[in-house]
C-alpha cells in the first residue's frame, strides 16, 4: 500500500478499514480488534477490573497495528462514527514517528464499503483541487 502518499482510515472500536487512494483505484485493508463479544463476556465473569485491563490492552494493540500500517504515508484521513479515530490520533501524536504526517479527523455515520470508498475519493479529490 505504500506507493501512494494518502490513506484514509474508517474506524470504530471493533474494526478499521484502511483505504488507499490513488484516485483511480482503491485498495482496502481491514484490521479487527481482538476484543470480541465472547472475550468481553469472559472478562466480565472474572470481574470488572479484569474487563477494563483487557479492554485497554486490546485497544492499544489495535491502535498500534493501525499505526504500523499508516506510518509511511504523508497524509491520513481518520473518519468514522465513534471516538476511536480521536483516541488513535491522540496516541499517535505522542510518537515522534508520526510527526511529519498530516492528519485530518472527520465524523461520519456508519458506512457501507462503497460509501467509504466514495467518501475517500471525494475527500482526496477536494484536497487535490485545493493544492
Amino acid at each position: 500500500m505504500n506507493n501512494v502518499n494518502q490513506v484514509a482510515v474508517w474506524m470504530d472500536h471493533a474494526s478499521a478499514h484502511l483505504i488507499e487512494n490513488p484516485l483511480n483505484e482503491i485498495e482496502n485493508v481491514v484490521v479487527y480488534s481482538k476484543l470480541t463479544h465472547q472475550e468481553r463476556e469472559n472478562a466480565v465473569e472474572r470481574g470488572e477490573k479484569k474487563l477494563h485491563n483487557t479492554e485497554q490492552h486490546e485497544e492499544l494493540a489495535f491502535y498500534k497495528k493501525i499505526g504500523d500500517l499508516i506510518r509511511d504515508y504523508k497524509e491520513v484521513l481518520l473518519f468514522g462514527p465513534t471516538e476511536a479515530k480521536t483516541e488513535l490520533l491522540n496516541l499517535l501524536r505522542t510518537d515522534h514517528t508520526f510527526s511529519d504526517i498530516k492528519f485530518t479527523v472527520q465524523n461520519t455515520d456508519k458506512m457501507t464499503g462503497n460509501q467509504e470508498q466514495a467518501f475517500v475519493r471525494e475527500y482526496f479529490k477536494k484536497t487535490l483541487n485545493k493544492k
